[in-house]
């Protein structure tokens, strides 16, 4: 059992398992920022263009007869659904531009010159070893 202990623990210590467990937290918060973009600057703006219709009211009622013989009403509620869809594509959105700007500064650190070897180095270097061979 120890073994199993041991084996999980060199696992979960590793720089990926806790790299992924960070970004898994900013994740969430970028999330709550970005559903309150939604929620607060975007649906307004949505709601203003439609004449101030909550798109997540919008349904359509149907009358529906029951087991027993009566009807009933049933709310299809199809803006809750348009509301998740524009929820799903600003969320996406701006994970996309995030992982883009992310993308791009990893490859400027990426293309840093790697410092110039000049020939005299290495012949001074190869002169030192030769010195310490002796």
């Amino acid at each position: 059992m120890s073994s199993v202990l041991k084996e999980f623990k060199d696992f979960a210590m590793k720089g990926n398992v806790i790299d992924m467990a960070v970004w898994v937290i900013i994740g969430g918060a970028f999330g709550k920022i970005v559903s309150s973009l939604v929620e607060n600057i975007f649906m307004p703006i949505v709601g203003y263009l439609t004449a101030w219709v909550d798109v997540k009211d919008l349904a359509i009622k149907m009358s529906l007869p029951a087991v027993d013989g009566t009807m009933k009403v049933v709310d299809l509620k199809y803006g809750a659904f348009l509301q998740s869809m524009i929820d799903f594509i600003i969320v996406a959105f701006c994970i996309f531009l995030f992982i883009k700007l992310i993308n791009k500064l990893l490859k400027k650190k990426k293309e840093e010159p790697a410092p110039v070897v000049r020939a005299e180095d290495i012949l001074l270097l190869e002169e030192i070893r030769d010195l310490l061979k002796k």
